[in-house]
This record gives structure tokens, C-alpha cells and sequence, in this order.
């Protein structure tokens, strides 16, 4: 079976600028893929190839096994613009018009329509979309992309502007829409709410797929261990040459953070001062320290080769 969607050595030029260099990426079926990268590094431009709204300058790609662009294929797949824009109407008339352009007929447009509408707090949104608040707009957007009940979602920043309620919302919307089948491609700065969601991330800067793969490969411990003591002395002399990893002192307890080889060590010389273990617990990267850190690599490094 056909990739849900695949970038085959793609490239997009404007002028001498690079957009996108070289990208080879899939997204497989039944799956959440999050594109991730700081501003300006391409992820926009792909996903406006992806969908046939710009045209590469070399290499090729795929939905659902037809080329991008493909106009039998518009119709199986939903899509959430950065920026969603709306006509005069109220909210059921803009998911509507979405569904008919997208050849669902009544009276099944008309149900999902007013599903979708109750789901996302919109039933009585009122009637001219183009005054709603920011993220009320934003749920409208959601709605359209899920009206045609697609294969592929394709979305540009879905949680933006949207208040806790609202991405907590959207987040089970997607986690029921991979349940169902469906394939999901989404940027987002919302680095939190890729980790809580997304089987695979993908790291794009100046263009370039710099990391790939699946997110617990990224978020495995990063070799340190937080350990509680209780009924030892900050003061001891046994555990002097751990001052430096003492990031918490409150009463009788002490918090330190110390590379994982050290473990042992420091749990055997508390206990020999009479102290006790309260908790031990590996410590794990996060997806914010990560991104910070590759951006900063990238930066430094803007010609690197991919790693994968």
C-alpha cells in the first residue's frame, strides 16, 4: 500500500533562495507526523507543495499514491491553512461550503457539519465568521478540514491561538481521527502538544531534514538521575563532592541531579551517614530542549549533513 504522503528528493527554489533542499520524507498510514523547525525553515512551502499549491523546482511527491496536485485525490484529504479566512456566513455555512468543494452531499454534510460544530463550541458561534475571535476561527478551520471525513490531514499550526480548553479539544479530535485511520502531517510550535500526540517527529532548518524518527527514540533519558535523600546533611563530608548536583535543599530532604554513573555511589554513601532513599528516577529529555538545541546546531552549521 501506498504512503499516506511522500517527499521524494524534493527541492523549491525562489530565485536563488532554497525553501526546501532536498527533502525525503513519508507519512505512513495511520499515523501522526509532527514537522517541526523554527521560523522560515521551509515547513509552510512543503506543505503548500504537498497540497499542489506550488510546483517544485526538482523532485517529486505523493498522496494517497497519486502525484501532488492530483484533483481526484483534493477531495480525501482535510487541510488547515496557518492562517484560515473566511466569507460572510455563519460557521455552519463555511464548513458546509467546505464539504460540498469537496463533493459531500447532504443530507451526510449536513450531520457532520453540526457534529463537528457541537464538538468545537461553535453550534452558536453567530452568523458572520469573518468577526469571530482568533480562535474561534481557528476551531472553524479545524471543522473544515474534518467535514469531508479525510484520509489525510494535513494541518498548519492547529493548536495556534487557542485557549487550554480549546488545544485539549483539538488534541483528542486528532488522537479519535488516528484511531479512525486517518493520517495526520502537522507543523506546530506547540512543542508540548507534539509530544503528547505525535508516533514520529521530523526536524526541518534552511530547508534541510536535519532529524527524523520516532519521538520516544528522541526522548529517551539523557544519561542523569534525580535523586530525594532524607536524614542526611547538605553539610556532610561524605557527600561534599556532590554540592554541585544539589539543586534542592528543604529540611531534612535533599534533591540532587547527577549523571546516571554516580548513582549508585551517592545512594551508598548517604546510607552509610544514616540517610534514607525517598525516590530515585531517570531523567528525560524534552522535545523543547531538543528543538533548541538542533536550531542552535543548525545555525552553526547550515550546510551539515542531514542525520537521520
Amino acid at each position: 500500500m501506498a504512503a499516506a504522503l511522500e517527499f521524494q528528493n524534493i527541492s523549491k527554489h525562489f530565485g536563488e533562495h532554497a525553501a526546501l533542499d532536498s527533502l525525503s520524507l513519508t507519512l505512513e498510514r495511520g499515523e501522526i507526523l509532527g514537522f517541526l523547525g523554527p521560523n522560515g525553515a521551509g515547513k509552510t512551502t512543503a506543505i503548500h507543495l504537498a497540497l499542489g499549491f506550488l510546483r517544485p523546482t526538482s523532485g517529486a511527491g505523493s498522496i494517497l499514491g497519486n502525484p501532488f496536485g492530483d484533483t481526484a485525490t483534493r477531495a480525501r484529504i482535510g487541510f488547515l491553512p496557518d492562517a484560515p479566512a473566511f466569507f460572510a456566513g455563519s460557521a455552519a455555512d463555511a464548513v458546509e461550503l467546505v464539504g460540498r468543494l469537496n463533493n459531500t452531499a447532504n443530507p451526510r454534510l449536513r450531520e457532520r457539519s453540526r457534529a463537528l460544530l457541537s464538538q468545537l463550541n461553535l453550534t452558536s458561534a453567530g452568523r458572520d465568521a469573518r468577526r469571530f475571535s482568533r480562535g474561534m476561527q481557528q476551531r472553524l478551520g479545524i471543522a473544515q478540514a474534518l467535514v469531508n471525513d479525510p484520509e489525510v490531514l494535513i494541518l498548519d499550526e492547529p493548536t495556534s491561538a487557542l485557549d487550554p480548553p480549546g488545544v485539549l479539544e483539538v488534541r483528542e479530535l486528532l488522537r479519535t481521527a488516528r484511531h479512525e485511520g486517518k493520517s495526520i502531517f502537522f507543523s506546530s510550535h506547540q512543542l508540548s502538544e507534539v509530544e503528547q500526540i505525535c508516533d514520529r517527529i521530523a526536524f526541518l532548518d534552511h530547508g534541510r531534514l536535519l532529524r527524523q524518527g520516532t519521538l520516544v527514540s528522541f526522548l529517551e533519558d539523557n544519561g542523569q538521575t534525580e535523586i530525594v535523600l532524607q536524614g542526611v546533611s547538605a553539610d556532610s563530608e561524605v557527600l561534599r563532592p556532590y554540592q554541585p548536583y544539589l539543586i534542592h535543599s528543604s529540611g531534612d530532604e535533599l534533591r540532587f541531579v547527577v549523571p546516571t554513573d554516580f548513582q549508585r555511589e551517592i545512594i551508598e554513601r548517604a546510607w552509610a551517614t544514616g540517610g534514607t532513599l525517598k525516590s530515585v528516577a531517570r531523567q528525560r529529555r524534552t522535545l523543547e530542549e531538543l528543538f533548541t538545541r538542533w536550531t542552535e546546531d543548525a545555525s552553526e552549521n547550515a550546510l551539515g549533513k542531514p542525520e537521520a
